[in-house]
């Protein structure tokens, strides 16, 4: 299906609101999806900036030490569930069909109620704002007993908000996964799969061993809160570094459900504006199977200070090390594919390199926090918050962006305009490294996280890292400029998207017996 009669074709009632709401096109659900995630982008943006703003200089200027606190974990947990998540599988929604070949996904009717579901999860977290007492303000990893016996009465719809987010995520993975298997295109084996498919399927089924496990967690919260139970509350028997234990069981492999994807969109990329086909592929599914396994078996790499007994800090240490084995073949066989090959560096290009130079550097940190005597150290402070925005940030973020510049000729049949989306791209680069890069430096001299206000000696790097990320911020206007007008006025796109642009053909990101778009492949 050409992406103009894709744009006409649609199930049910064609009209207005009601065909968006009733959709069980993937297509439609896919586009409702990045649009959701954009808008929840912009919102969780706006926590953060309001964050920096205040921590420009030393002392109280715009708000108060407990909105402070709210701000961040609205902040964390917007942009974790409701930013990056449902953009990839957004991205997912609209690739993942038209890759292997299937009519629509596998489960169209479930794919439009786990979408409907999120604007209510978060329209009701984001009401908790204006609850008496205020918005959850324990942190977006909500560390029981703080979240559970010194919180606000709003922690009960937060805890809701986070089982209907949760509900959302299995539906779609559960969706995902029956979508790959059951309906491929006849001879489409799996190791003919293109690697984003790929990456998703393994995404898919982290999801649905950890979801339960959040939704678990929180409902033991719940219990203490109302129920008079202790799992959490020392007083009665109970131990709060369980509630670490189980979240971070969840918390880690989450992490990897947020790069996974990232990885696959990188790996359809850098092969088409390389012009050759991807380096080991293979290697790049077994890699990506090895990281989700092994991210099961690192969790207590958070819970370094807890006094947890040595040898379990030397298990976690060495298991957290050894992720970076599987991480370093993918790095490799990027930077391989690119090796010799007839580059050019359209925003795609540009957004996927970016993320493979800022994603290692942030997987370096990584390895410098899961040494375990050195964590105790820089555990709690900047340097932490350094390392995890360098991993989502350009890693997880720079990815969607990527992908998104990458298919959306596909999407809606135009070109955005080139020259906006590489003015996009360096000043998001510029604005990244501005915000985050003085955070190890003023994490490694001891500036905690999650405070208001901070000592004098931390001030510059603190008023440098404003600016970035207002920087940052501010240019993600272009990018919504720019997919708006592709979409109204762009240029029409040849059916060859990167060919009738830019002299580039669709190469085989990997070895598929039809193209991911289901037209004959062109290979030199």
């Amino acid at each position: 299906m050409t992406s103009s009669s894709a744009s006409t074709h649609h199930h049910g009632p064609a009209v207005g609101l009601s065909r968006w709401l009733y959709t069980t096109n993937h297509k439609d659900i896919g586009t409702l999806y990045l649009w959701f995630s954009f808008a929840m982008f912009l919102t969780g943006g706006c926590m953060a900036l309001l964050i920096r703003a205040e921590l420009f200089q030393p002392g109280l200027q715009l708000i108060q030490p407990d909105f402070f606190n709210q701000m961040t974990t609205m902040h964390g947990l917007i942009m974790v569930f409701g930013a990056v998540m449902p953009a990839f599988v957004g991205l997912a929604n609209w690739m993942i069909p038209m890759m292997v070949g299937a009519p629509d996904m596998a489960l169209p009717r479930m794919n439009n109620w786990s979408f409907w579901i999120l604007p209510f999860a978060f329209s009701m977290m984001l009401s908790t704002l204006f609850m008496e007492g205020g918005a959850p303000n324990f942190g977006w990893t909500f560390y029981a007993p703080l979240s559970t016996t010194y919180a606000p009465p709003s922690v009960t719809f937060f805890i809701f908000a986070v089982h209907m987010m949760g509900i959302s995520s299995i539906m779609g993975a559960i969706n995902i996964i029956a979508t790959i298997l059951n309906l491929r295109a006849p001879g489409m084996s799996m190791m003919k799969l293109p690697l984003f498919v790929w990456t998703w399927l393994i995404t898919a089924f982290l999801l649905i061993a950890v979801m339960p496990v959040l939704a678990g967690v929180v409902t033991m919260m719940l219990m203490d809160i109302h129920f008079g139970t202790s799992f959490f509350n020392a007083a009665g028997g109970g131990d709060p570094v369980l509630f670490q234990h189980v979240f971070w069981f969840f918390g880690h492999p989450e992490v990897y459900i947020m790069i996974l994807p990232a990885f696959g969109i990188v790996s359809e990329i850098i092969p088409t504006f390389a012009r050759k086909r991807l380096f080991g592929y293979p290697s790049m599914v077994y890699a990506t199977a090895s990281i989700a396994l092994l991210s099961f078996i690192v969790w207590a790499h958070h819970m370094f200070t807890v006094g947890l007994p040595l040898v379990a800090e030397v298990f976690f240490m060495f298991a957290t090390m050894l992720i970076a084995v599987p991480t370093g073949v993918k790095v490799f066989n990027w930077v391989a594919t690119m090796f010799r090959g007839s580059m050019t560096f359209e925003t795609p290009m540009l957004f996927a390199l970016a993320f493979v130079v800022l994603f290692t550097i942030g997987g370096f940190s990584g390895l410098m926090l899961a040494i375990a005597p050195a964590d105790f150290q820089y555990h709690d402070t900047y340097f932490v918050v350094a390392h995890f925005h360098y991993v989502l940030v350009p890693g997880a973020v720079f990815a969607i962006m990527a992908g998104a510049y990458y298919w959306l000729p596909k999407w809606c049949g135009n070109y955005y305009n080139e020259t906006m989306g590489k003015v996009h791209f360096w000043c998001s680069f510029v604005g990244v490294n501005i915000t985050f890069f003085p955070m190890h430096f003023i994490g490694l001299a001891g500036m905690p996280r999650r405070i208001p206000d901070y000592a004098l000696q931390f001030a510059d790097f603190n008023a440098v890292a404003t600016v970035g990320a207002f920087m940052f911020g501010f240019s993600q206007l272009i990018f919504l400029y720019n997919v708006i007008h592709c979409i109204r006025k762009g240029r029409q796109a040849s059916s060859e998207v990167w060919e009738g642009s830019h002299g580039l053909e669709w190469t085989l990101p990997s070895p598929a017996p039809y193209h991911s778009f289901s037209e004959a492949p062109k290979v030199k």
